[in-house]
């Protein structure tokens, strides 16, 4: 409470000054180190600004955030103005950052035929009792930089939603997308409604110049891609 009512809380300063604001006004790339951590500290001290405190701590280990993770709660808190719960803010903030520079390390999955989509997708949906529906977004090198289930029914079947298959395509700036539902019946022949909503993701894709790759259909035992098979 007390730090919501300092005049050195980040809502008491300057619009210039502000860096939420400054982030929702020209996004969080526009902002320094010292900036982002004053967003996670909220408010400075009495006679220094969150930026200032910021600052001061990044100068401590020569402005290197691989160094600034590396302090204990302990080391963090002797900086005036960062208690218990700074501290704790800051340490959890790295440690999110650490992990995903970890994810990050691995090459991204390059899809070269159906048969790698497959590969891909039969250990998520192959042995399933229900049925799921699942767009894999692509890059323009075909690498996998997103995959998501778009919906789940029953055995008869699900219900796809195009807006949203888009939508999540220019999020993560994919150029083009794998469909890909399983049959638990273990039937590989695709229905009328299948070959239905393949033809609306191709049309509303093209207006948006993302491309429909393949279509699979997936059991526990196999596939079916509508590019193999000629009806994409």
């Amino acid at each position: 409470m007390e730090e919501l009512q300092s005049p050195f809380s980040i809502k008491h300063w300057a619009e210039d000054d502000k860096p939420r604001e400054k982030l929702m006004l020209k996004g969080k790339a526009a902002l320094s180190d010292a900036e982002l951590i004053a967003i996670l500290i909220g408010s400075g001290s009495r006679n220094e600004s969150a930026v200032d405190l910021s600052k001061r701590i990044l100068a401590s280990v020569d402005n290197n955030l691989t160094a600034l993770g590396k302090l204990s709660l302990q080391q963090l808190m002797q900086f005036k103005g960062i208690g218990e719960a700074k501290a704790i803010t800051i340490a959890a903030a790295m440690e999110l950052g650490r992990r995903r520079r970890d994810e990050e390390g691995p090459d991204l999955k390059q899809i070269t035929s159906s048969r790698t989509a497959f590969e891909v997708m039969h250990p998520i949906i192959g042995e399933l009792l229900h049925e799921e529906f699942w767009v894999i977004f692509l890059n323009n090198s075909n690498k996998i930089v997103y995959k998501s289930q778009l919906s789940k029914g029953g055995i008869t079947g699900t219900v796809v939603d195009v807006r949203i298959v888009y939508k999540m395509a220019l999020e993560h700036n994919a150029v083009a997308v794998i469909l890909a539902h399983n049959h638990p019946s273990g039937t590989l022949k695709p229905s009328e409604q299948d070959k239905q909503i393949t033809q609306q993701l191709k049309v509303a894709g093209h207006a948006l110049d993302i491309k429909v790759l393949d279509h699979l259909i997936i059991t526990e035992k196999s596939y079916y891609s509508f590019v193999d098979e000629g009806i994409l």
